[in-house]
């Protein structure tokens, strides 16, 4: 008994170790920076100058390339982190806010906010692939788990956008509500949450039918309903939990992924716009634009644990091992 309570222990240890030898790196919109976080010390330990207006990160498949949409330089950079030095710019189109990487670990889907297009970059050769038209004001991306669609979301025509990768062609439409910011598949890639910020509301789409399924509302005692205002969303590897982050309301909802019943608000801090879980997801980072801080939020106890002050008008983040 006492050994295995001893191995129980020690693999425990481990995990918490692992979680706290991550590494977050956060978009500073209004600094032009990168700003890196130790995880274990849980402070900023370096600040990296990149593009105008960095906004939207993505990690390539292995960690070791971290791509930044670098809005106002209308590139998307590349930084090798291991020198954590900037290797290339590759050509995405005007004003790139969020971009999704396919499963192939080449092709990046980017929204072109002022064009209302899409541009598909092969990260590898440079080579732009096709140029899709979509709505205006495009801004959310993301594919499948599959690789087989390319989703955008359209802030003025609040519309999600359904991209054959296959072909690079539009091939169908899904009406939301009012603004929709940010997408993301689930992990078996059969359900689509669209967060809406006008609308104030997420939508849950029937990947295989391209419908919605459900409809989310928030309500916050002591907050005014028009500061609710849904941006980021995260899954829970396991499928149990959805985090979503609620803008000006400085809350992030807990909501049962399975039952769609909303479990808890956290507060957090001003102006809560993007999430990003540890490798090993027992801790969730939100980027604060206002108050320019990240809150660490414990998966486990969902409590608000730390902190951590940033860049001016944090916007993106993701963490690495």
């Amino acid at each position: 008994m006492r050994i295995a309570l001893l191995a129980a222990s020690i693999t425990l240890a481990m995990a918490s170790t692992a979680s706290l030898a991550a590494t977050a790196y956060v978009s500073n919109e209004k600094d032009d920076s990168i700003s890196v976080i130790d995880l274990a010390s849980q402070t900023v330990t370096e600040t990296l100058k990149v593009g105008m207006r960095p906004r939207g990160l993505l990690l390539s498949s292995d960690n070791k390339l971290l791509y930044i949409c670098a809005s106002d330089s209308d590139r998307v950079q590349v930084m090798d982190l291991a020198t954590r030095k900037i290797i290339k710019e590759l050509p995405s189109g005007a004003d790139p806010e969020q971009f999704a990487l396919h499963p192939n670990d080449r092709w990046l889907y980017i929204s072109n906010e002022d064009d209302a297009l899409v541009t598909v970059v092969d990260s590898q050769s440079d080579a732009v692939l096709a140029q899709i038209d979509v709505g205006v004001e495009p801004e959310g991306m993301a594919v499948s788990p599959d690789g087989k669609w390319a989703v955008n979301t359209s802030e003025t025509t609040n519309m999600l956008h359904w991209i054959d990768t296959s072909t690079q062609q539009l091939v169908d439409n899904t009406l939301v509500d009012q603004r929709p910011r940010h997408v993301e598949f689930d992990g078996d890639g059969k359900r689509l949450w669209a967060s809406a910020e006008i609308g104030g509301t997420v939508s849950v789409i029937n990947v295989a039918s391209r419908t919605i399924d459900k409809v989310l509302t928030f309500k916050i005692k002591g907050v005014h309903p028009d500061k609710v205002q849904p941006v980021g969303v995260k899954l829970s590897a396991d499928g149990k939990l959805a985090f979503i982050a609620l803008g000006p309301a400085n809350h992030v909802a807990v909501v049962d992924a399975q039952s769609y019943e909303i479990l808890d608000y956290l507060l957090v801090g001003r102006r809560v716009w993007h999430m990003a879980f540890t490798p090993d997801q027992k801790q969730l980072l939100t980027t604060n634009g206002v108050s320019s801080d990240v809150s660490v939020i414990d998966v486990d106890s969902l409590k608000v644990t730390k902190s951590i002050k940033v860049g001016r008008y944090p916007w993106g983040v993701v963490v690495t091992p």
